[in-house]
């Protein structure tokens, strides 16, 4: 079973010798992002002016996939009209943070341990078990950022997903900033996918940066 792009994201944020999350926050925002754009090129989500449906609630064969769209379609029928998707992201990101570490957790890519700070204070890890799939996908995204644009949608939305939620150093560690902003910009930009889904990317990333714009105030003030 393929990796999704809740689980390449969680990847990147998880020390691996550690197994603490770095950019622990952002990273949440663009784990609940990626759920939704996978849904989105499943056929099952759509995403249009700011706003979420369950076009087709067939379930995907993916467990992880399958749990959120069930949640999705019973949240999206509580609400009666289409609901924002800052709101879905705001009110599922720390649970889909929960699930996709389960899901990396039964197949083997990390493994859960137990620490306590200070000898009190209980504290759970995960790092790495088997690291194949990461270094697979750090290797696909530094071919993408050398070569060029990519015609694989969930590659290209991917990136836009890491652009959208700031989470730059994790996805590509030593790069300057300065250098990799544009780049990813200019990768992340033209016809890589149906409109419908760009369309979609597009909104995510706005309601990330409104998320993660928000949580820096509350957090700040």
């Amino acid at each position: 079973m393929a990796v999704t792009l809740a689980e390449e994201i969680m990847l990147l944020s998880l020390d691996d010798e550690s197994g603490a999350a770095k950019e622990r926050q952002s990273a949440a925002w663009a784990v609940a992002g990626g759920m939704l754009l996978d849904l989105v090129l499943a056929g099952r989500v759509s995403v249009d002016d700011g706003r979420i449906r369950v076009t087709d609630a067939t379930p995907t064969e993916i467990p992880l996939l399958d749990e959120r769209l069930r949640r999705l379609d019973a949240w999206c029928a509580k609400k009666g009209r289409a609901p924002k998707v800052t709101d879905w992201l705001t009110k599922d990101h720390t649970k889909a943070v929960k699930a996709t570490i389960g899901s990396l957790c039964e197949r083997g890519l990390v493994r859960e341990e137990q620490h306590r700070v200070l000898g009190l204070f209980p504290v759970t890890r995960y790092p790495e078990a088997d690291g194949s799939a990461e270094r697979e996908l750090r290797a696909r995204l530094r071919t993408v950022l050398r070569d060029g644009p990519t015609h694989h949608a969930r590659t290209t939305g991917l990136l836009a997903l890491i652009h959208g939620a700031k989470l730059h150093r994790l996805a590509f560690p030593g790069v300057p900033r300065k250098e990799l902003v544009p780049r990813l910009e200019e990768l992340t930009a033209g016809q890589w996918a149906a409109e419908g889904v760009r369309r979609a990317i597009r909104d995510m990333q706005a309601a990330m940066l409104a998320v993660t714009a928000a949580t820096m105030v509350t957090v700040t003030s």
